[in-house]
């Protein structure tokens, strides 16, 4: 949450010459704000919005190639951890300290009412085992432009599929 996976995935998908989908404006799009579908119909209602989104964005992407940028929490959902499983996933590892000024500056940001920065610390150490889990490239986005990070992603990507297709050999 708030590492910057929009920023990184429109800036790769338009170094690759893909379509870039960030799941969570698709649920906006399609259901109104976050923050409402969590105050008005649970955080679980959510969740199950959020796993069959990033099942049909996975879908599609299959078909034409795509960056597909995914809500912090998305991948607890066991169904959504099997669909990455044939999907090359980058986790953008960051640190507290660099992304206490973007969540201060957003206070819409469900799970993190109250004390934003504790709520993060914690949801990230839940989630972070799972993140590495499922990482085929993990990219470090504490510093860098968002430029510079796109360049190196693509970079590892590259060096990534090379070693996919070595192995198939």
């Amino acid at each position: 949450m708030a590492v910057g996976k929009s920023a990184i995935g429109q800036q790769l998908s338009q170094q690759l010459g893909v379509p870039f989908v960030d799941t969570d404006a698709v649920i906006v799009e399609g259901h109104g704000s976050i923050a409402d579908i969590f105050a008005g119909r649970g955080e679980h209602a959510f969740r199950e919005i959020e796993a069959r989104t990033v099942a049909r964005a996975i879908e599609t992407g299959k078909s034409n190639g795509s960056v597909i940028s995914l809500g912090g929490g998305a991948v607890l959902d066991s169904g959504t951890q099997q669909l990455l499983g044939e999907c090359t996933v980058v986790y953008l590892e960051c640190d507290a300290s660099t992304v206490a000024e973007r969540i201060a500056r957003n206070t819409g940001r469900p799970l993190l009412a109250g004390d934003a920065m504790a709520r993060w610390e914690a949801l990230f150490a839940a989630r972070r085992p799972v993140y590495e889990r499922l990482a085929h490239i993990i990219v470090d986005v504490r510093s860098g432009t968002v430029a510079e990070i796109g360049l190196h992603l693509e970079e590892r990507l590259l060096q990534h599929a090379a070693l996919t297709k070595e192995v198939e050999k």
